[in-house]
């Protein structure tokens, strides 16, 4: 037996309005029986395929041109340092 006033009122019949293209849609809910949506399925530019992709290309080189800087940069002061040590062993003998 369920208990009692800890489940949310359900409607069979909500009525789902979208405020940019008036679009009606019946449905159910635990929201309202009318639910006012900013953008619905009609409108929205995925669904209608006028979605305009955002040019990606060459993030992933930008990326690793970044972080290559900082590689080379950490790869010469090792390097010097390298030499550095290999100097100081030489001067001990």
């Amino acid at each position: 037996m369920p208990k009692k006033d800890i489940h949310p009122r359900y409607w069979d019949d909500a009525k789902f309005v979208c405020t940019t293209c008036e679009n009606v849609t019946i449905s159910g809910s635990t929201k309202g029986q009318e639910v006012r949506l900013d953008i619905c399925s009609n409108c929205h530019p995925f669904y209608t395929g006028n979605q305009q992709f955002a040019n990606t290309a060459g993030r992933a080189e930008q990326f690793k041109a970044k972080f290559a800087k900082k590689d080379s940069l950490h790869a010469n002061v090792a390097k010097a340092s390298a030499e550095q040590k290999a100097k100081n062993v030489a001067k001990k003998k």
